[in-house]
């Protein structure tokens, strides 16, 4: 299922991945370069099998690590409010 942010969460590229804030609490959330990769494929439409095949393909683990990244990233995100 493709992934968006709710209207209070404001993103920043940087040299390390992507920096998250909740401008509701003011929290603030850093991903790596492998949450960043995760939430762009979701972004872009693709789904959770999208989102690890791109990391398998990037980082060369193996799959069932990559989706249980995948999962738990986007569970952190959605219990947290940030994503829908």
């Amino acid at each position: 299922m493709a992934l968006r942010f709710g209207a209070d969460v404001s993103t920043a590229e940087t040299g390390y991945g992507t920096v998250l804030l909740d401008q509701r609490s003011g929290e603030y959330w850093e991903l790596n370069p492998a949450g960043t990769l995760i939430v762009g494929v979701l972004m872009a439409g693709g789904d959770e099998v999208d989102a690890a095949d791109a990391l398998v393909a990037e980082y060369d683990i193996d799959r069932a690590r990559a989706e249980e990244d995948v999962a738990a990233l986007v569970a952190d995100l959605r219990t947290s409010g940030l994503a829908a």
